[in-house]
């Protein structure tokens, strides 16, 4: 006899959610393994935050690192089919039907911190670009692709990490463009031999440097002072982020300020390298990252108890 199913009663109910839990739990899971091994800046920042909003970033983190694979996966026949099929699981998500793990758990973290949709959009829009455009002519179209593939992530973070203040928007855009400014002259070696330029090609003929010599990798007086200009500018935006962090949010956006502290640690050792970025790649040691999340912890703390 049948008469009490999992459905009906107290208890089949309450296992059925425990179901569901394991499952979303399963899901989280996958999104954080993703990150882990990734080893990205990223992942070493998000240890400041508790694991409710950690593997909510863990989600986040997953889905950038599959729309940005799309474009620098050569061996992907059709990335615009892949995209397109992003945005109608998007749809999914945002209808609270999402249909992969990854995106389950994107569902989840989407609605328990009441993440714009618009926001997600962005980061495929400016992926997409990466299909069309290997040339941008001037800082000023530079900046939205920026916007989109950096900054519109550093604003569905702080969603997660939470702020009072609405200048913490204005923190998180120039954050993100900072970064991704910094990444831009950290791999562009790594572009070029894709056959991509992301450095504005107005400064490129400002310093007298051709196309031609950064897809061939020549290293001159003149690459060194068209990098500095660019370096100094993300430093300038570093600055503006900066100063765009109220005291009230200097404790939920210590992530954030890890994630500031690294990457402007990361471009300063570009810089002592004398910009050396045509036949290598940069980057921070693990204990050095660790050192840097703990000092933004310190600061954060610090600042916010005496602000």
């Amino acid at each position: 006899m049948d008469g009490l199913k999992s459905d009906g009663s107290a208890a089949g109910i309450e296992a059925a959610a425990g179901r569901d839990d394991a499952s979303l739990d399963a899901d989280y899971e996958r999104c954080a393994q993703i990150t882990r091994r990734s080893r990205s800046n990223f992942y070493y920042a998000f240890i400041l935050l508790p694991p409710q909003r950690r593997r909510a970033l863990y989600a986040v983190y997953a889905f950038c690192r599959f729309i940005d694979d799309i474009a620098d996966d050569e061996a992907i026949r059709d990335p615009a089919l892949l995209l397109r099929r992003w945005r109608e699981e998007l749809d999914r998500v945002y209808a609270g039907v999402p249909t992969r793990a990854l995106s389950r758990a994107l569902a989840d973290s989407a609605r328990r911190f009441n993440i714009p949709r618009e926001l997600f959009e962005e980061i495929i829009n400016g992926v997409e670009m990466d299909l069309s455009r290997k040339r941008y002519q001037s800082w000023e179209e530079l900046r939205p692709y920026c916007y989109r593939v950096a900054s519109a992530l550093g604003l569905i973070c702080i969603e997660i990490f939470g702020y009072r203040n609405p200048s913490a928007k204005l923190y998180a855009e120039n954050l993100g463009l900072a970064l991704q400014l910094t990444n831009i002259i950290r791999d562009v070696g790594e572009d070029a031999a894709r056959g991509r330029i992301y450095l504005p090609l107005d400064d490129l003929a400002r310093f007298n440097v051709s196309e031609n010599e950064i897809l061939g990798g020549a290293y001159s007086p003149n690459f060194v002072s068209l990098m500095d200009f660019e370096a100094k500018r993300a430093q300038e935006l570093y600055a503006k982020a900066r100063s765009a962090l109220a005291p009230e949010d200097r404790a939920t956006l210590l992530t954030a300020e890890a994630m500031r502290l690294i990457y402007a640690a990361l471009l300063e050792r570009i810089i002592k390298s004398n910009y050396r970025v045509l036949d290598r790649r940069h980057s921070l040691s693990a204990p050095h990252k660790l050192y840097l999340v703990g000092r933004a912890w310190a600061v954060g703390r610090c600042g916010a108890l005496h602000g």
